[in-house]
């Protein structure tokens, strides 16, 4: 999609608008997603050197500052390094940051699979499920409150959309409910495991999986409230697997 439509371009947009932030446009942040892409994808294999900079300003028609700076963000995420008469290798995946918003996009752009998605989910439950047992512990009145609030605007939503902005609002208060400023640093994560829920399978038009999606996150909400660490790890827990269930479900129908 065009960006001067306003509309999201690709799943980069897409993350930014359900998350509240105003999606990068200029030509960095173009020549970034074209390029981190193509690693991702393979296009520019690991291990390989990618193209002399002539040739890469040839194909993006920036200047050499853009396509420097591009590089530059590139090699902080661990997909390329620069050698001095080598060039610029693409690194080994596992040096990749995986944590990274841009790179978990570009693994969505490319079509998310049911083992992307389980590993995600794996590692959510691994880091969340020990949030909502610290905000039980930790939080204060406004913050059960506020899940409170978010979970009756899940149940209120009217647009898949909405639905996904209002359980990610949720999850990030978990997340500062549990005073580890850690817990908030896999943002990015769940914005990519919500964003992919919202795009193959969204509880909004199914009523039945509203009620429960609804009601998994109130046990949330009741728990961290009523300081029971025990049922929030429980009921963070349920969530999590509910969420990949149901995407992983509608992918496997779809094949």
């Amino acid at each position: 999609m065009d960006r001067s439509g306003g509309r999201a371009r690709h799943s980069g947009d897409l993350i930014a608008a359900l998350s509240g932030r105003s999606p990068a446009r200029n030509l960095h942040s173009d020549v970034l997603w074209e390029l981190g892409l193509a690693i991702v994808s393979g296009q520019f294999a690991e291990g390989e050197i990618l193209p002399p900079d002539s040739d890469l300003l040839d194909r993006f028609g920036v200047s050499r500052t853009v396509l420097r700076e591009a590089l530059k963000t590139l090699a902080a995420k661990g997909l390329i390094e620069a050698r001095a008469r080598i060039g610029t290798r693409v690194l080994p995946r596992n040096r990749w940051n995986l944590f990274d918003a841009d790179v978990l996009a570009w693994f969505f752009e490319l079509g998310p699979e049911v083992g992307f998605l389980r590993s995600l989910a794996e590692v959510r439950i691994g880091i969340e499920i020990e949030a909502a047992a610290l905000a039980a512990e930790r939080c204060k009145a406004e913050d059960a409150a506020r899940l409170i609030e978010w979970v009756d605007k899940m149940a209120r939503s009217e647009t898949p959309a909405d639905f996904a902005r209002y359980d990610l609002e949720f999850h990030r208060v978990v997340a500062e409910a549990s005073g580890n400023p850690f817990m908030a640093s896999i943002s990015a994560l769940v914005e990519m495991a919500l964003t992919a829920a919202f795009t193959i399978s969204s509880p909004v038009n199914d009523p039945v999986a509203l009620e429960v999606t609804v009601g998994v996150h109130r046990r949330i909400a009741e728990a961290i409230r009523d300081g029971d660490s025990h049922a929030a790890r429980l009921a963070m827990r349920d969530a999590i697997s509910q969420g990949f269930d149901r995407a992983a479900g509608r992918m496997e129908k779809s094949v």
